[in-house]
């Protein structure tokens, strides 16, 4: 698998750094490159919080450093690590640098499908 085969737009679902694993958040992930072949993902959690990030890809781990702006007007940082399951399938786990040290957020992100015409 190639960092290209992972452009696109996935449906995500996740659970926050907490001790539940319950899902707690649905969102969206898109997966951009920039001119140096490097990730670019923007994040829309819950149809209202934007995240954005920029990581690397190799051996089908991808590897996103994230930052968003919270309620209070705080910037705050994590990093988000994927196993790349297939080209459709993101298995992963975040961490952020104020969220409970004991716990791990999870995320889990399916391809959604294209609205592309095809000729």
């Amino acid at each position: 698998m190639t960092v290209q085969d992972l452009i696109g737009t996935y449906s995500i679902s996740g659970s926050n750094q907490e001790e539940s694993n319950q899902i707690s958040y649905k969102g969206v992930l898109k997966i951009t490159l920039d001119e140096n072949n490097r990730i670019k993902a923007d994040w829309l959690i819950n149809g209202s919080q934007k995240q954005k990030g920029s990581g690397f890809f190799k051996d089908n781990i991808l590897v996103i450093n994230f930052s968003y702006k919270g309620d209070d007007h705080k910037t705050y940082k994590g990093v988000a690590v994927y196993r790349c399951i297939n080209k459709d399938i993101l298995d992963g786990f975040w961490s952020e640098k104020h969220g409970n040290p004991l716990y791990l957020g999870s995320e889990y992100g399916l391809r959604m499908e294209t609205t592309e015409m095809l000729n």
